[in-house]
């Protein structure tokens, strides 16, 4: 995959989702339309090092294709972080960004001829989203889509009311946000007794995982002692 060049991006509208956690949308105005495939990321280059490969921070898209030349990122601010430090306290509306993308190979199988395990934790969800929406309003047949989101309270879901909403009218997308803090009306602890509950047959599936290493670590070696083959199972790391 060749690599793409680095464009300005203006910061056009900003949202605080959560306490700790932001979402930026970013026009390309070079470009009529931003095109990309759901899964993948951009790279932002922040003035915050002299060294180049220092200031590269990659974040996943949470927007889908849309024919615009606009994209959606979900960032959540690392405690000391220099380049979340950077995005929190100077990007404003108006502000340009530089960035390279999007690139990246974590995206769907050509056939959903198996059931789907979005598998994530914090802004893991982000790639996700923008998967199950293009599916939605692509009208891509699927068999099921299982997203097990997991966070540690109720004020962290991301994406909650929309996501609920998009369960009740697409047939087949089952939403399963899991806290591991707080207990409430759904799902409580870790992400691996759900997923682990929804496999008691073992059908075919693939599973997709994203989000914080330990997760994913602890993901790889549950969903392989459940019996299934490594080549189901498909990551992308955050942090």
């Amino acid at each position: 995959m060749a690599i793409q060049p680095w464009r300005k991006g203006l910061v056009i509208k900003i949202d605080d989702h959560t306490h700790n956690t932001r979402r930026f949308w970013v026009q390309v105005p070079e470009l009529e339309q931003f095109d990309f495939t759901p899964g993948q990321f951009v790279t932002l280059d922040l003035p915050i090092h002299e060294k180049p490969n220092k200031r590269w921070r990659s974040y996943s898209i949470a927007s889908w294709p849309d024919g615009t030349n606009v994209f959606e990122l979900l960032i959540v601010q690392a405690e000391g972080g220099a380049g979340t430090t950077y995005l929190f306290n100077e990007i404003k509306v108006g502000s340009e960004l530089i960035f390279r993308g999007a690139q990246g190979v974590f995206s769907l199988p050509e056939n959903l001829d198996r059931d789907l395990f979005l598998i994530c934790t914090g802004t893991g969800i982000a790639p996700f989203r923008s998967m199950v929406n293009y599916i939605h309003l692509h009208k891509i047949p699927f068999r099921k889509i299982h997203m097990v989101f997991g966070c540690r309270n109720k004020a962290d879901l991301l994406y909650y009311d929309e996501l609920s909403e998009l369960e009740m009218k697409m047939p087949g997308f089952h939403y399963h946000p899991t806290l591991s803090r707080e207990h409430w009306e759904g799902h409580n602890g870790y992400v691996h007794a759900v997923y682990k509950a929804l496999c008691v047959d073992k059908q075919e599936a693939y599973f997709f995982l994203c989000g914080w290493k330990h997760m994913i670590d602890e993901a790889k070696k549950t969903i392989l002692e459940m019996g299934y083959d490594k080549k189901a199972i498909h990551q992308e790391l955050y942090g």
